[in-house]
């Protein structure tokens, strides 16, 4: 491959082979989920069968994500407790993370590029609480997917990426402009492309295509307007590096959309950081 090759986000998803389908335990709680017949211990039963994740979920679930006064030693109480959506996408936000061990870390710092989409969930899930949405683990879930995209682009599109991150640090310019220049579309697109490919819920889909336009998420507005916004905080916070350089523009409709008044953003951001030093459990774990 060479700089001068152009892709679209369907060219760059299709040859990510061994990421073509979703993480397994998705699957499985999927059905799980979805037979009447299940209940909280069936759930538990399919995230109790892989140890490691068992350990995770267990960790995040007795952290300041939930501040619970009491400890939770087993999954099926967390889900009994949490809730099986919450539960579940939780497992698949941990789950996520270990499919991309592969990736070139020459051109991205992997643990780096998690502190960041880490801090982007947590901040969106933190939005998401303030405005009393339900199920507030699916926004952790979409900014922590925000920007699967440049893995894949990384993984199939090596020296074009590479240029568009360079010309980007090195400038200043946008790093979406970038990627379009030298690759030939940007993460935005090729991470909305995979996850409607794994047959994840539409909201998160918009989420992650829309992020850095979230006017065009006319169904989920809210889920893109958030984790728009807790992208630029998590940038500007300096909570990992993404790959981008600099804070990229703030799309001025995004604030309305989420309707927080700006007065309590230091509250929250306060929220956001404690509950980062949690999630950071995702990453050591």
């Amino acid at each position: 491959m060479t700089t001068a090759t152009r892709y679209s986000a369907r060219d760059l998803v299709d040859a990510s082979i061994q990421i073509a389908s979703p993480p397994v335990v998705y699957e499985q709680l999927m059905r799980v989920i979805h037979d009447p017949r299940s209940g909280a211990a069936d759930v538990a039963g399919v995230i109790s069968d892989d140890q490691g994740l068992t350990a995770r979920v267990l960790k995040v679930v007795n952290s300041a994500f939930f501040s619970l006064p009491f400890k939770v030693d087993s999954v099926t109480t967390a889900v009994r407790v949490v809730g099986t959506s919450q539960i579940r996408d939780l497992a698949v936000a941990t789950s996520v993370m270990s499919m991309f061990d592969d990736v070139d870390e020459d051109l991205l710092d992997l643990k780096s590029f998690w502190h960041h989409s880490l801090g982007t969930g947590v901040t969106a899930r933190v939005f998401a609480a303030h405005r009393g949405e339900d199920n507030i683990e699916r926004f952790l879930v979409a900014g922590l997917l925000h920007d699967l995209g440049k893995l894949i682009m990384i993984m199939n599109a090596a020296p074009g990426m590479s240029a568009a991150l360079t010309e980007s640090t090195e400038t200043g310019r946008p790093l979406l402009e970038c990627e379009k220049e030298h690759v030939g579309c940007h993460h935005a697109q090729v991470g909305g492309m995979l996850i409607e490919k794994w047959n994840f819920p539409p909201a998160l889909t918009q989420a992650v295509a829309y992020h850095h336009h979230p006017r065009r998420a006319d169904r989920f507005p809210v889920e893109a307007a958030a984790v728009h916004v807790a992208d630029m905080i998590s940038i500007g916070m300096q909570w990992g590096r993404g790959g981008q350089a600099r804070v990229p523009q703030l799309d001025p409709g995004a604030w309305d959309t989420l309707g927080i008044d700006p007065s309590v953003i230091p509250s929250l951001l306060e929220d956001a950081s404690r509950q980062l030093d949690a999630a950071i459990q995702l990453i050591t774990g």
